[in-house]
């Protein structure tokens, strides 16, 4: 095949056939990114798993050549050596387990109220609004979950009047919040 190449020094073109057709090529999504156009050729079609990340699985017991043959990796003799083995979850081999050796307290109530917290300090960035509500401060990202409802705690400072609507308030937040001549309206379930 024979190129052509300009005098100004650049690019390669093939004599003939590049004259004729027009250069109205669409672009692929792949040519747009960024990272395909900084590592050339990199498209789906020819990805593959850097060098020596992907190994054989080792077949245990497949001969001595194999280097896992005989005993394969379980050892002579003994309860783990067998076929079927398969120990109960916490099971020290006799010796007083982990879990027991520990000393135990109290109890885990299931029925616990779990509020989703959030200080009074953190509430003045939403002072523009009219009223601070639940649903308003997980839109924003103020909390992640609503959980069994929401909490204003009294750290930091208010200074705008805000009227907050939750779940639960304590002692210092309600002060704060009133003090500074806003309203904490508990929400009731």
């Amino acid at each position: 095949m024979s190129e052509a190449t300009s005098k100004s020094g650049g690019s390669k073109k093939k004599a003939g056939a590049a004259a004729t057709k027009s250069p109205a090529k669409k672009t692929t999504a792949a040519a747009k990114n960024k990272t395909a156009a900084a590592v050339p050729g990199l498209e789906l079609h020819n990805l593959h798993p850097p060098k020596g990340s992907v190994k054989n699985r080792n077949r245990r017991g497949r001969g001595e050549g194999s280097g896992s043959g005989r005993t394969a990796g379980r050892g002579h003799k003994g309860q783990r050596s067998r076929s079927g083995f398969s120990s109960k979850r916490g099971f020290e081999g006799g010796q007083m387990p982990l879990t027991r050796r520990l000393p135990k307290r109290g109890f885990t109530n299931i029925f616990r109220t779990e509020f989703a917290e959030i200080n009074v300090g953190r509430l003045e960035a939403l002072a523009a609004e009219k009223e601070i509500t639940p649903e308003l401060l997980k839109e924003r990202g103020f909390v992640k979950k609503l959980k069994d409802g929401v909490k204003v705690l009294g750290v930091g400072e208010v200074k705008s009047k805000l009227k907050v609507r939750a779940h639960a308030f304590s002692a210092t937040a309600k002060q704060k919040i009133e003090a500074a001549g806003g309203v904490a309206e508990v929400i009731e379930k």
